[in-house]
């Protein structure tokens, strides 16, 4: 007997005319917009998350505040940090040890073109091991990665040697570049890692580096190890006091920031979660309109099928099943509007993460979310149910004579 609802249901709105369908316009758009919406943010997420570059969550980022220009994290400061801000660190009991990671602006030449990115220093000895670990460096796509006693020698990052990153031709190991005016071999290329920063990076030895921009003591990131993950926010602010000590800044006016790597996701995804929240209740209004169409389209259609409402009770439908037949029928009305949603949804949002891939170098796998799906398509049912139940409720009204006579 059900199944006689949605076979009626859709024989109606089959026969309906164009106006009908437009009815439609309003829900799908909405729906479009909240599936395509929702899967873009995901895949930014996912995407922003994965340019931290970070394999380890037992590392604490130090670096200064202030005026931050287009340049690195930490450059272009008013107070950089510097190597006794590092050491004064390292004191502190619970930290295992504190590394300088300096990531000046370079200009890199090869093929005769010029480009711009940014070099990263690698520290010697057993601090090597470490910043490779972190880095998640374990081996070189091709040749090999720096050692100890590599000077003038650089390893580049994956787009160097795969995308050519505007030097029209390939970067491989054994060629030489130009890296800010001094000639430097390439032993080595990174395997991609899929962020727009590692993958378009130089790596150099800390001395030649230093040697090469002259940066002296300065600092633009300090890395710190703890000893035990469970003391990470101990470190934090154990780091914090003595910087205000040795910056001579007091609270609340600390020239410098101290993070850790899930504080700044957990800011990061927050922010992205805010802008997702304001997108989708934009996007509900579009689904509002569209249910008052529904509710419109569904009033006019009672008012159209008054006489086969009057067959229908004179052959002993009841009022509660010519409530449900059009109950049902504005239900379908916003399901299809619905489906159609999700279908370009998926479409949208698939197209628009592998944009956001070719764009910063990431590699989002678009996933369905069949959470989201079934939520739209149960949601879309009950706007469009809920849109028909005063029309519904005013067919199961109608007295069978007068609807005849009409």
């Amino acid at each position: 007997m059900k199944e006689d609802y949605v076979f009626l249901a859709f024989e109606n709105l089959k026969h309906r005319g164009v106006r009908s369908w437009l009815t439609l316009v309003g829900i799908f758009i909405g729906i479009t917009s909240v599936v395509a919406l929702i899967s873009l943010g995901n895949g930014l997420q996912m995407a922003v998350n994965s340019q931290f570059g970070i394999s380890s969550t037992e590392i604490i980022s130090v670096q200064a505040g202030g005026i931050g220009l287009a340049g690195p994290p930490g450059s272009g400061d008013v107070n950089p940090l510097t190597m006794e801000d590092m050491k004064e660190i390292e004191k502190i009991s619970s930290v295992k040890r504190a590394i300088r990671r300096n990531l000046p602006l370079a200009k890199l030449e090869f093929n005769d073109i010029v480009v711009f990115g940014i070099a990263i220093n690698i520290p010697d000895g057993e601090d090597r091991k470490f910043v490779y670990e972190v880095l998640n460096l374990g081996e070189a796509l091709v040749g090999r990665l720096l050692k100890d006693g590599d000077n003038n020698k650089v390893v580049l990052g994956y787009n160097f040697y795969a995308d050519k990153v505007g030097l029209e031709k390939s970067i491989k190991p054994g060629d030489k570049i130009l890296l800010h005016d001094k000639r430097f071999e390439v032993i080595g290329i990174t395997k991609k890692r899929g962020s727009f920063i590692f993958d378009n990076i130089a790596y150099v030895n800390e001395e030649p580096l230093k040697e090469l921009f002259d940066y002296g003591d300065e600092v633009d990131v300090i890395a710190v190890q703890v000893k035990d993950k469970e003391s990470m926010n101990k470190t934090k602010e154990e780091i914090e006091k003595i910087l205000r000590k040795t910056r001579d800044v007091k609270v609340g006016e600390e020239d410098f920031e101290v993070s850790t790597p899930e504080a700044s996701l957990e800011t990061v995804n927050s922010v992205l979660g805010g802008v997702r929240a304001f997108i989708v209740i934009i996007a509900s209004l579009s689904i509002i309109i569209g249910a008052i169409g529904i509710a419109n389209t569904m009033s006019t259609s009672v008012m159209e099928r008054k006489k086969e409402i009057g067959i229908m009770k004179s052959i002993g439908a009841t009022n509660g099943q010519i409530f449900l037949q059009f109950f049902v029928e504005s239900g379908l009305l916003g399901l299809v509007g619905g489906l159609i949603g999700v279908i370009l949804g998926i479409l949208i949002g698939f197209v628009g993460i592998v944009a956001l891939n070719n764009f910063i170098g990431a590699e989002t796998v678009s996933e369905i979310n069949w959470i989201l799906i079934t939520s739209s398509l149960i949601g879309s049912f009950m706007v469009g149910a809920i849109a028909g139940i005063v029309p519904a409720l005013n067919a199961a009204k109608e007295n069978p004579v007068e609807a005849l006579r009409s």
